[in-house]
């Protein structure tokens, strides 16, 4: 590992395009929201990677071989994919500090009660994609049970563990519906102290089930709420341009018992998920919502 695996950076945006240094390799990539002139024209010139929604990917680094890159500790492998992806949404690299903060702060209350048989709190990641979220709640001493309906995504978070050194963590990886998932879980009873959910606009489960955030959102929600311990938390993002941060907190907030949302409610908070270069420029890119559970 050298320097250059080292961070990402949104180096600069504009003609509907952004780009971006993942560790070593410059990409460039859409970005609709980005109209205005680009600051450093000459320097897409040097992108390794480019995707064009029609013909795909192009550039030096387009055949396919996979990069390390190291984000907030955590080790990823990337490599371009057929979504246009390379296996890391980079916007989500300021929610880790909050979620490593909820661990931390039950790690010490479970350390200090006779009572609780482990001081490892369970947290269930949902559309957990290639396991950053994942790997920072295991650093930080959670117990994660990581659902995706991918099985090539749940595979490459595991490969990411180990590149991590975390393969041994406790960490359970599913392939399965997210829905199916926690609706089994709570059958079962079981309980976690916080869930983190990135759920896509649409897809597709293992079981040929369909997902669409409009109509599906609202029932994972309420099967989450059962899951959840009474001072659980919640982070909830998403990159659909009708699920505004408003709508999100709207979302977990009727999702929760009513009792639970009176204590939790100076806990609640919501935002724009997004990106910003050196000078300032911002890219929005989503929204969040999220609940710490404790005031």
């Amino acid at each position: 590992m050298t320097l250059a695996d080292d961070g990402y950076e949104l180096v600069d945006v504009g003609g509907a395009a952004r780009l971006e240094r993942f560790g070593s390799r410059l990409v460039d990539r859409p970005a609709p929201g980005a109209l205005a002139s680009r600051a450093q024209p000459a320097l897409w010139h040097e992108a390794e990677l480019r995707i064009d929604r029609e013909s795909g990917w192009s550039g030096p680094a387009a055949g396919g071989e996979p990069w390390p890159v190291v984000v907030d500790g955590v080790t990823l492998e990337l490599r371009p994919t057929e979504a246009g992806q390379v296996g890391l949404f980079p916007e989500h690299v300021a929610m880790l500090p909050w979620l490593r903060d909820r661990v931390a702060e039950r790690t010490v209350d479970g350390a200090q009660r006779r009572d609780v048989p482990s001081a490892q709190p369970g947290v269930l990641h949902l559309f957990a994609y290639t396991g950053l979220a994942t790997l920072a709640l295991a650093a930080a001493g959670a117990a994660v049970t990581h659902v995706d309906a991918s099985r090539p995504s749940v595979t490459w978070a595991r490969h990411n563990a180990e590149r991590s050194g975390l393969a041994t963590r406790p960490v359970r990886w599913i392939v399965d519906d997210a829905v199916a998932f926690t609706e089994r879980e709570a059958r079962r009873g079981r309980t976690y102290a916080g869930v983190v959910l990135d759920p896509p606009t649409y897809g597709h489960g293992p079981g040929g089930r369909d997902w669409r955030i409009e109509d599906d959102l609202p029932r994972l929600l309420a099967t989450i709420a059962r899951l959840l311990e009474p001072d659980g938390f919640v982070l909830l993002t998403a990159h659909t341009a009708e699920f505004d941060a408003d709508r999100l907190a709207g979302s977990v907030r009727a999702a929760l018992p009513r009792d639970s949302v009176a204590r939790r409610s100076t806990t609640l908070e919501a935002g724009g998920l997004g990106l910003a270069t050196a000078d300032g420029r911002r890219l929005e890119l989503g929204a969040f919502a999220r609940v710490s559970g404790r005031s």
